[in-house]
């Protein structure tokens, strides 16, 4: 070979090799965490050490809405980059014997967007889009690797019989119950249970260890701390025994400081591989604080200062804490008071990614707000939330505006409550009947926003006299 072709041939090697790979992205979604559950957000009586280390170490937001206020639309909400006006998941109907209503063909997903430009998927935790077998399970909407709950019903109990790999049903005969176990099983006896987030946590990490040297998106969509209140009496639990006092506020706090400890070995795994400055690492709650199993938020104040939770379109019940980490992209200690929600991750991701962004969605990318441009990030004029249990809801902020309407399933034109979240953050005080020209137009928004679909009355005008879907 010439020296000059050997000499044009290295160069170009030189310059494929120093070419950036595209940045991992972890997306760590809790269950049921509270706006307040969190220490660097006023907590005081659990330890998450952790994720006030990752609020220190990047971006933390004020104003990151869910998706929803339940688990499945919130979910669906950030997989699709839809709000829940036009999501085609907008509640948590289930189906026998396992899963929810299905994610269709037509949805496209972050997930099979990134993976179809080059990025390795995986989702471990909890899924709840599609019931097995259906067009909506984690291998039809991107992911190339999933072990976990298919069911966020059967997500309740921590002790599982069974649990998913892809389409694979995993047994867990450690969990069965004494009398449906096979009277010869070696894994018989209590020593032999499984706490399924701590199996879970073990898959995700081998999935980061497998794909170090290849572009990943990894949705890590914990169960914790949804109910019911489950949890290993290690010594953590002890402590918060004798801190409380009472087992249920103890295995709450337990598994909030589980979830805490799941974030670190994360960020630990992703250091210790070299890649954290390749790596965005993201973390927030599907909607706010339960009830569920005997849990008492207003015990912990797990909503913070806001009023409602899980279920309620107050902030309370859609407001989370949200943070980021990217050495070396995002400053450390650096806040936004910036809104945005959870349809925005959608063309964030791929921006980070460095694709083009999807039209006819919902979000606007929040990369300049993590950069520290938000002068470069497009602002929404307004968001939308609507729920279809407990007599059916509708939400909106606009500005300062937030507009809440309750009982849309049964009464045609109901009452919108109206508060400004500048003077009154707790929406405490109904002002609607002082500012009649806001509630027109936040009544006018949330008709533009909500697009019927049959699967998903919601409106007494689109029920027929047929029960709202649960």
């Amino acid at each position: 070979m010439r020296p000059i072709a050997f000499c044009i041939l290295l160069v170009f090697s030189i310059a494929a090799h120093a070419q950036p790979r595209q940045p991992n992205i972890i997306f760590i979604l809790a269950d049921d965490l509270g706006y307040g559950d969190v220490g660097y957000q006023g907590q005081r009586k659990i330890h998450t050490p952790n994720i006030d280390q990752m609020a220190a170490d990047g971006i933390r937001f004020s104003y990151c809405y869910a998706g929803a206020t339940v688990c499945a639309p919130s979910r669906a909400s950030f997989m699709t980059g839809l709000h829940t006006g036009h999501t085609p998941i907008r509640g948590n109907r289930g189906f026998k014997p396992e899963g929810q209503f299905p994610l269709p063909d037509s949805s496209l997903t972050i997930a099979t967007v990134l993976q179809s430009h080059g990025y390795v998927t995986g989702d471990f935790g909890k899924w709840g889009l599609g019931y097995p077998g259906s067009a909506g399970t984690p291998s039809k909407k991107g992911f190339a690797d999933f072990f976990g709950y298919n069911c966020q019903t059967l997500a309740h109990n921590y002790y599982p019989d069974h649990l998913w790999a892809n389409a694979e049903k995993i047994e867990l005969p450690g969990n069965m119950p004494a009398t449906a176990r096979s009277s010869g099983s070696s894994t018989a006896g209590s020593s032999n249970r499984v706490y399924s987030a701590d199996l879970i946590h073990q898959h995700a990490l081998q999935f980061i260890q497998a794909n170090k040297d290849h572009p990943f998106f990894l949705w890590l969509s914990y169960t914790l701390p949804h109910a019911e209140l489950q949890v290993p009496h290690d010594s953590v639990y002890e402590n918060y025994v004798a801190q409380f006092h009472d087992t249920l506020r103890a295995a709450y706090a337990a598994m909030v400081s589980r979830l805490d400890r799941y974030v670190g070995e994360v960020r630990k795994q992703v250091q210790a591989l070299g890649i954290a400055n390749n790596t965005l690492i993201l973390f927030s709650s599907d909607n706010g604080p339960h009830r569920e199993g005997g849990n008492d938020p207003a015990y912990f104040n797990s909503s913070g200062s806001l009023r409602g939770i899980k279920r309620d379109l107050y902030e309370g019940g859609i407001r989370e804490p949200f943070v980021a980490v990217w050495p070396g992209t995002i400053r450390p200690g650096a806040s936004s008071e910036r809104p945005f929600a959870f349809w925005d991750l959608f063309p964030t991701f791929e921006r980070v990614a460095d694709i083009p962004v999807t039209k006819n969605i919902d979000g606007y990318s929040i990369l300049p707000l993590l950069e520290g441009h938000p002068e470069k990030a497009k602002q929404h004029d307004y968001f939308y939330w609507e729920f279809h249990e407990n007599g059916g809801r509708q939400a909106v902020r606009w500005g300062k505006w937030k507009g809440v309407r309750l009982k849309v399933n049964t009464i045609a034109d109901p009452h919108i409550e109206l508060y400004d979240l500048e003077k009154d953050p707790r929406e405490t005080t109904d002002i609607a009947t002082q500012h009649p020209d806001i509630v027109k137009h936040i009544k006018e928004l949330m008709a533009q926003a909500h697009r019927p679909n049959k699967d998903w009355p919601l409106l007494v005008s689109e029920l027929n006299g047929k029960a709202p879907p649960r």
